[in-house]
């Protein structure tokens, strides 16, 4: 006896909007992420009074390195940004990794400016989800 099953078929043309979505949702939130990141380098390097300064804590690190440190992050982001605009592949582990390190940076900084860092966490979180929850057909992939 032979048994047949009725699986669902997933088609590529109904997930497609989806997935485009999806990776703009996230290429607009890593700019946006990189743009602000840029801007706490740029407050950090130039030593502004709106950090908190703490004597002990564990990671500490001056001011203006953690300032060059975010700097860099929010330049490469808006770079990875600039690829996952075209959807492609290196943009989205790019994208993924670059915002995995924006957590840990705003993690270790986090006594500097608590509030602001615990939003940039956030925003990667929702970078991070958005790029790995897509999945596109590998065969249309393969063909560009």
């Amino acid at each position: 006896m032979t048994a047949t099953h009725t699986g669902r078929v997933h088609s590529t043309k109904r997930s497609r909007p989806f997935a485009e979505g999806l990776t703009a949702f996230a290429a607009v939130m890593l700019m946006i992420a990189g743009v602000l990141d840029i801007c706490r380098g740029v407050m950090a390097i130039a030593e502004d009074d709106v950090f908190v300064s703490t004597q002990d804590y564990v990671f500490q690190f001056d001011l203006t390195g953690w300032g060059w440190v975010h700097l860099a992050l929010g330049a490469v982001a808006v770079l990875v940004s600039l690829g996952l605009f075209q959807e492609s592949l290196w943009a989205r582990v790019g994208g993924v990794a670059i915002a995995g390190l924006i957590i840990i940076a705003n993690f270790l900084s986090l006594p500097y400016y608590p509030v602001w860092s615990i939003v940039m966490i956030a925003f990667s979180a929702f970078i991070i989800w958005a790029l790995c929850v897509v999945r596109r057909d590998d065969s249309a992939d393969a063909l560009r």
